[in-house]
């Protein structure tokens, strides 16, 4: 299925980029989240008068994602829950909990821009965790898990 990307895409490519991808990534992700367009005469058309436009709201959206990486830069989260005594959580602390930990703080981040290479945290300590803000922008903050009592 050949498609015509309306945003950047990681590992896929830019903005108005006509590429071929498998029909089910195209019409169940792509399309339907409006990141791409599928790649007619028609379509190609359409995209090249609104291109200006197009990359105008990529910067702007770019531009408010670096600005959110700055009011990270630095930051640090500490979340506190119970653990038995060898440091290993009773549960685990997912991508939910630290985007609620972090919006509480003023810092709005959503669920779906974390992102924890080991899977959900389970043992007290210091984590690292990466907030995917945009495809250019990520910003890894510390994450300090200390046990309850």
């Amino acid at each position: 299925m050949e498609v015509i990307l309306l945003q950047k895409v990681a590992n896929l490519g830019g903005i108005g980029d006509k590429v071929n991808v498998k029909p089910g990534y195209g019409r169940n992700f792509l399309l339907p989240q409006g990141k791409a367009t599928v790649a007619t005469a028609a379509n190609l058309a359409a995209f090249e008068a609104r291109r200006a436009e197009i990359e105008a709201l990529a910067a702007g959206e770019l531009e408010s994602s670096k600005a959110r990486a700055a009011k990270l830069e630095g930051y640090k989260l500490a979340i506190s829950a119970k653990a038995g005594s060898e440091g290993k959580l009773f549960g685990s602390i997912s991508a939910a909990d630290i985007a609620e930990a972090v919006t509480r703080e003023g810092i709005e981040v959503e669920r779906s821009e974390i992102r924890l290479p080991g899977g959900p945290i389970r043992m007290v300590g210091e984590h690292h965790v990466t907030v995917h803000l945009h495809a250019d922008v990520d910003v890894e903050i510390p994450v300090t898990v200390t046990a309850e009592e």
